[in-house]
């Protein structure tokens, strides 16, 4: 009986091999093109995404609203959880606000990756407002086996 053997790319590998595909897919996602976000750096695990607010993202007080902060750190959550080009879907998380933050302020979001297993992944989410930490999230990710960048 004859075998033959499969050469399969590490994750690692994968994110190298494929990073421009994976970089547009996630560059390209509408809601965060909605809000006016930017992709700024990618790496396996790792993604880092700024938004200067508009006006119309305050709230009633004149602060960025908690909501706008969320979806930025939400962002950066999806684009380092499905950094490696698999499929990952958000499970769970938690945010904190510390600050306020205001419409002239540059927000940045930066997820950094705590754990991976085959299935799930763990995030710190920290978003900055002109450098100065006004939220921290924790997120939680489960992991698909397929990828979303046609590798199957």
């Amino acid at each position: 009986m004859r075998r033959e053997f499969v050469l399969t790319l590490s994750e690692a590998q994968q994110h190298e091999q494929y990073y421009d595909d994976i970089f547009e897919a996630l560059k390209n996602e509408p809601y965060a093109n909605y809000l006016g976000t930017e992709l700024v750096e990618l790496k396996a695990g790792f993604a880092k995404v700024t938004l200067l607010p508009a006006t119309h993202m305050l709230n009633t007080h004149g602060t960025v609203h908690g909501g706008i902060i969320f979806s930025l750190a939400d962002y950066a959550f999806a684009a380092a959880s499905n950094s490696y080009g698999k499929t990952a879907v958000g499970v769970t998380n938690t945010i904190n606000y510390m600050s306020a933050s205001f419409a002239d302020h540059q927000l940045t979001a930066i997820a950094q990756e705590v754990k991976k297993t085959r299935r799930l992944a763990w995030y710190r989410i920290d978003v900055l407002s002109n450098d100065e930490l006004c939220a921290t999230m924790e997120a939680m990710v489960y992991r698909k086996n397929e990828n979303f960048i046609g590798l199957e």
